[in-house]
């Protein structure tokens, strides 16, 4: 009996010494990634109202690249972005402070001038530095330091777009698909909730959507499905477009200053034969016609992903999930009604379906689902976030994202340095 007390109050004293360990990591990054990401957030709301008051800015994209260009050269981040984050979670390899100067005003840079990117790149670049730099600070292992990057990462997401569940869980889950880091979850979302907290404090409002989802009946489950199985393909083709471009055009142009230039003389002169503004930026006033007024162009998802693929591949700072919103959203809303579905609720069921046949994060895609559309239609979100995570196979935005288990059979698959 005195053993079992021992040995308990052992447990208690070690688990409690982990619970301090962990707060003490999720307030610190929580604070600091909630106020950066306050200013990020806040300094791409304005240069976007900049570009819009005036279009001009649009013909500075060449030389924005320039900067970005001359910026990560200044800062040694030249090759360095969101896989260099997965990384540090797989391996414990370091994350350079720099990254987040460097991300932060290339992004900034890109959205004023034109580029078609989001934000969360450079969300989970700079809260994955300012995490992995935390835990280096705190004389945190290599372990624990992989842990605190997954806190960077979902506390900035958290900031951005103010839905916390998904930002931990969609931290946790990016970087290996099958295998959840769920010593992650506490520290993670307390992080999470701070700065979510803190954007909240500076008037940053949460992204939501209201939309009507239709009865939950054989006839829509089936319709449901085949919009799912869809939007999995034009996943698929997000991907494979964005990495073999990615891999292309520093070949065809493997200066990287006359690569930015060109790149962005092509994205502004594709930005005026597709139609200035619509394209350009994140896009988010686009997702929220097609969601709420069940307006889009039956052309929309092609332009946002090609200008999207153009400028990233080039050189220009941004993200990949914004924009796969963007091209869920639309496609969606114009595929949908053909299969007899109202044209929001698909655009909904296309936006989450995009996200997750991109990015392999299946719960992540769910309760993105119920935090963004306040859980209408939340069953049939499910099964189309489940059937596009089935059909979009082992493709992915970022190339650095591992598979750890099959997505379609009960096995686990070899880790990419064992193939």
């Amino acid at each position: 009996m005195k053993e079992w007390f021992l040995h308990y109050k052992e447990a208690i004293r070690v688990s409690l010494l982990a619970l301090f360990r962990w707060t003490l990591l999720a307030v610190c990054t929580g604070v600091l990634c909630g106020g950066i990401g306050t200013l990020f957030h806040l300094a791409v709301e304005w240069v976007t109202e900049q570009r819009t008051e005036h279009v001009w800015l649009l013909w500075l994209l060449p030389a924005a690249g320039i900067a970005i260009t001359a910026l990560y050269k200044a800062t040694g981040c030249v090759g360095k972005g969101t896989n260099d984050v997965l990384r540090a979670v797989q391996d414990g390899s370091s994350v350079t402070p720099w990254l987040v100067p460097a991300i932060f005003l290339g992004t900034v840079l890109t959205h004023l001038c034109g580029g078609s990117a989001g934000r969360e790149g450079a969300a989970l670049q700079m809260g994955g530095s300012i995490g992995w730099n935390i835990g280096r600070v705190l004389h945190f292992n290599n372990h624990d330091c992989r842990t605190a990057t997954v806190c960077g990462m979902a506390a900035f997401f958290s900031a951005l777009f103010g839905t916390p569940l998904t930002a931990t869980l969609f931290a946790m889950m990016v970087v290996d698909v099958g295998l959840m880091l769920t010593v992650a979850f506490v520290p993670g979302f307390l992080a999470a909730l701070i700065a979510y907290s803190i954007s909240l404090k500076a008037g940053i409002a949460p992204t939501r959507f209201v939309m009507e989802a239709p009865p939950l009946d054989a006839r829509t489950v089936v319709r449901t499905a085949v919009l799912a199985m869809c939007c999995a393909v034009v996943a698929v083709i997000f991907c494979q477009m964005l990495h073999f471009f990615e891999h292309e055009i520093p070949k065809l142009l493997p200066n990287p200053w006359v690569r930015a230039a060109a790149g962005g003389a092509a994205v502004v002169a594709l930005s005026y034969l597709m139609g200035v503004g619509r394209y350009n930026g994140a896009g988010m006033d686009v997702i929220m016609d097609a969601v709420e007024l069940e307006q889009a162009l039956p052309w929309d998802f092609v332009c946002k992903m090609v200008l999207t693929v153009l400028t990233l591949s080039v050189g220009f700072k941004g993200g990949e999930v914004v924009p796969s919103f963007y091209i869920g959203a639309t496609f969606g809303c114009v595929v949908g009604p053909l299969l007899g579905l109202p044209a929001g609720f698909s655009a909904a069921v296309g936006l989450v379906c995009v996200f997750c046949g991109a990015t392999n994060t299946l719960v992540a895609s769910i309760v993105l689902a119920a935090e963004l559309f306040s859980g209408a239609g939340f069953e049939l979100m499910a099964l189309a976030c489940g059937l596009s995570y089935m059909f979009s196979g082992y493709h992915s935005l970022y190339s650095s994202q591992g598979f750890r288990t099959s997505k379609l059979f009960s096995e686990f698959l070899q880790p990419k340095e064992e193939k």
